[in-house]
């Protein structure tokens, strides 16, 4: 090893230390295993259940923020649970929509340095320390998904959900996207460069819908089940066991 690619004196791991460090890790995978376990019990009977995505800085006295609680009170009056990620912004607009309504309100928790804290209109409340035993729930337990305007972790939720739908790893749900000049831009950019360009089938953009308006919103998720009802079918089951 060159002189310029050389650890700092003291940063080499002895073997010892190297395989104290492997043996923390193996063990963290305990913990992981205890959040999955945990979770999936606690929202075993949470369904059918609409999962609610949207940036965490969003006012109360916010557009978004408003719609937000609305849409998410007429789908708890309807007799869906709502699922948010329970911390601020658009997540605590799901959150108090639901609370107020008929169904349960849910908050998926994550616990980060910085911005997110619970908040105060959840029945269930579950934390997480992994993003990814987190986004699992989401998918598992949600019969739709509704995205509101965000940031990257809105965007991380929405491309997550529709590539495991595209690659048929997840069933096929209703994605409505609510906000129709926020996501313009991204919506023409996937078909001016992915789906020109032969990074996506035209058919994928099928998969997603633009709503703006909340009644159109619970009667498009009625829509799409009305002919199947909500129960998971057993290949749809299977699916979810193996994401």
């Amino acid at each position: 090893m060159s002189a310029k690619n050389k650890l700092p004196e003291g940063f080499e791991l002895t073997p010892v230390a190297q395989a104290t460090s492997d043996s923390r890790e193996a063990w963290r995978v305990f913990g992981i295993m205890a959040e999955f376990v945990e979770a999936t019990e606690r929202l075993a009977t949470v369904r059918p259940a609409v999962s609610i995505f949207g940036s965490a800085r969003l006012a109360p006295d916010s557009e978004v923020y408003r719609l937000t609680e609305k849409i998410a009170r007429m789908l708890s009056d309807a007799g869906f649970s709502v699922i948010s990620g329970g911390g601020p912004g658009v997540m605590e607009a799901a959150n108090k929509g639901a609370f107020a309504g008929k169904s349960l309100s849910v908050g998926l928790n994550i616990q980060l340095p910085h911005e997110q804290k619970p908040n105060h209109y959840q029945d269930i409340s579950q934390s997480f320390r992994h993003f990814f035993a987190r986004k699992y729930m989401f998918v598992k337990v949600a019969a739709a998904y509704v995205v509101m305007p965000g940031g990257f972790g809105t965007l991380d939720e929405l491309l997550e959900a529709l590539t495991l739908i595209q690659t048929g790893k997840s069933p096929r749900i209703p994605i409505i996207l609510v906000g129709s000049e926020f996501w313009a831009g991204l919506l023409d950019w996937m078909r001016t460069r992915l789906v020109a360009d032969g990074m996506i089938h035209a058919e994928d953009m099928n998969l997603i819908q633009v709503i703006d308006d909340p009644q159109r919103i619970l009667d498009a998720i009625f829509d799409h089940y009305e002919a199947r009802g909500f129960a998971h079918l057993p290949e749809e089951h299977e699916l979810l066991l193996n994401l």
